[in-house]
C-alpha cells in the first residue's frame, strides 16, 4: 500500500483490509530525507511507525533527496518496484480519487513489471467519501495547507464535518487537487488511537504546515 499517513491512504487501506482475497504484505512511504518528515504532509517519522504499529504491517520508508527531481524520483521508485518484483509483490494500491494524470503516472511506471496497480477509492464521488470517512471513524488532522488553494486556517485542524461545510466552493472535500494534506489518528484500519497534540504552525516553501508531536502515554504511579 503507497502510504501518505493521510485519510485517503487510510481509507483505501481499509477497503482492502476488508476484501478476503487480499493479502497485505506492508506499506511504502516517501519522506523528505533533509527535514525526516512525510513528504508534503510535513508528518514526523516517529508519528508514521506509529501509524505502522497500529496496523500491524511492515513500514518501508523512501528517503528522497530535497530538491528531488523527476528524474531522482522514478530512478528510487524504479529500485523499489524491482525490489517488489523479486519479493514476489502482485499488486500495489494507491489512494488516488478522481486525477486521470495521477492514474495513467501509476499505471505507466507498474507497465510490464506484473505488479497490477489498485485503486480502491477511484472515482467515489467526494463529497459522499468524506461523509463515508467519517461516518466510519476515521479520526484525523489536517497538517499542510497551500493557501493559493483554501484557507491557512485550516491548519492543525481536525477534519470533521464541520470543517468540510466551511470550505469554500472552490475546495474538493477531500482535497485531492492539493488543497490540503492531514494525518490520520484513529479509525477503524488502526488497532489503537495515536496520541498526538498540535505543536508550532509555520510557513514554509508557500505552504502552512501544523507541526504534530506524538504524545507519550501516562505513566502509571505507585
Amino acid at each position: 500500500m503507497s502510504w501518505s499517513s493521510g485519510k485517503d491512504s487510510a481509507w483505501a487501506l481499509y477497503q482492502l483490509q476488508k476484501d478476503p482475497d487480499i493479502e497485505l504484505k506492508g506499506l511504502v512511504c516517501t519522506i523528505n530525507k533533509e527535514f525526516d518528515r512525510v513528504a508534503m504532509h510535513g508528518v514526523r517519522v516517529e508519528l508514521l511507525k506509529a501509524q505502522a504499529r497500529s496496523i500491524g504491517l511492515p513500514l518501508e520508508i523512501i528517503e528522497l533527496p530535497n530538491p528531488c527531481s523527476n528524474e531522482d524520483y522514478a530512478e528510487i521508485m524504479g529500485r523499489f518496484v524491482r525490489r517488489l518484483q523479486n519479493d514476489g509483490i502482485d499488486c500495489m494500491a494507491f489512494g488516488d480519487l478522481y486525477l486521470e494524470d495521477i492514474r495513467a503516472y501509476r499505471e505507466k511506471n507498474l507497465a510490464g513489471t506484473g505488479i497490477t496497480p489498485l485503486f480502491p477509492l477511484w472515482q467515489i464521488p467526494t463529497d459522499q467519501l468524506s461523509r463515508e470517512m467519517l461516518k466510519g471513524g476515521l479520526k484525523t488532522v489536517i497538517t499542510c495547507v497551500d493557501p493559493a488553494q483554501a484557507p491557512a486556517d485550516l491548519a492543525g485542524r481536525e477534519y470533521d464535518q464541520t470543517l468540510i461545510d466551511e470550505l469554500p466552493d472552490s475546495v474538493d472535500p477531500c482535497g485531492e487537487n492539493g488543497e490540503f494534506h492531514s494525518f490520520v489518528f484513529d479509525g477503524p484500519m488502526f488497532r489503537s488511537k495515536i496520541e498526538i497534540s498540535i505543536g508550532e504552525i509555520v510557513t514554509r516553501d508557500n505552504f502552512i504546515f501544523a507541526d504534530l508531536l506524538p504524545v507519550e502515554p501516562s505513566s502509571q504511579g505507585g
